[in-house]
């Protein structure tokens, strides 16, 4: 056994300073991998292609981002075969994505790259899969209220200009800007994520606005942090990738507005974990022909 170094006053001190060492070095183990699964004879089935799903944009940066956040997907498990596609508007459609996977006999899962329950999740993706008759896959949750996200949000506002005195003070406030949905839900979602992002930045209010079918705006959400003595305002950006809404919501800003979130590490974690939680069978949105292997 490894005598205790001379530095060190106490055993407990030097079990303490052990914990840190491994603790420090655990962090930095790649992000684990998913196990193959197994037939029936003992060999080895292909993992399920990880799709994720994006809404789609006019905006051409859209997809670029998008593509750069899959890369570090790739990057963390190296030769997962993740593959991306969009509801509407840019190519590769999601229909279609669907359909080669089938041709290719693949399994998938699907993981949202939105935020929150509505009628994207609980409807398009769903009628995506049962338009797919022979593929094999299953819906994982929206990405939704974790600490990755609130860590890639709070990192965009300090790329904004945000500092640690911000969270402190009596005249700051944020609004957390998203899509929007009818669905209750949904809001409900939203309200969390920015619960926890009031507390990650310190205690500093955070309100939640949507740039379509709910409110309040984020021009309204301003104007009622402001009634409150908070007039030096920032607007966190729930959006995956830059678009109109995202353009939107932060002109209204009359401080600082955080970026999209697009290719944050984080942000990448999450999206693997949200499938790595679809694969186990835990929550998700599941067809009646889900995965056989699962």
């Amino acid at each position: 056994m490894t005598e205790p170094d001379s530095t060190f006053d106490s055993a407990p001190e030097w079990l303490g300073g052990i914990a840190e060492q491994l603790g420090a070095r655990l962090s930095h183990l790649p992000f684990p991998r998913t196990r193959p699964p197994m037939n029936v004879n003992g060999t080895t089935q292909p993992t399920p292609t990880l799709v994720a799903v994006g809404h789609g944009s006019r905006d051409p940066r859209a997809r670029a981002a998008l593509s750069r956040l899959l890369d570090r997907v790739r990057e963390l498990r190296p030769g997962f075969d993740v593959r991306l596609a969009h509801i509407e508007l840019n190519a590769p459609l999601l229909d279609d994505t669907l359909a080669g996977l089938a041709a290719e006999g693949r399994d998938a899962v699907l993981v949202p790259l939105l935020f929150a329950p509505g009628h994207h999740v609980t409807h398009d993706l769903p009628a995506a899969l049962a338009a797919a008759p022979g593929l094999r896959a299953r819906v994982a949750e929206p990405l939704g209220a974790h600490p990755l996200l609130v860590e890639a949000l709070a990192d965009r506002l300090a790329e904004a200009g945000w500092g640690p005195a911000d969270g402190t003070s009596r005249a700051t406030g944020v609004v957390l800007a998203s899509a929007g949905s009818r669905d209750p839900r949904s809001g409900a979602e939203i309200r969390r994520i920015a619960a926890l992002l009031g507390e990650r930045l310190g205690g500093v209010p955070v309100l939640p606005a949507y740039a379509s079918a709910a409110a309040p705006t984020v021009p309204e959400a301003v104007r009622a942090l402001a009634a409150r003595g908070r007039h030096r305002v920032a607007v966190a950006s729930c959006f995956t990738a830059p678009g109109l809404f995202a353009t939107r919501a932060a002109a209204h800003a009359p401080w600082i507005a955080a970026a999209p979130l697009g290719a944050h590490p984080a942000l990448a974690r999450l999206v693997l974990h949200r499938y790595d939680r679809a694969l186990a069978g835990v929550a998700g949105t599941t067809r009646a022909r889900e995965l056989a292997v699962i």
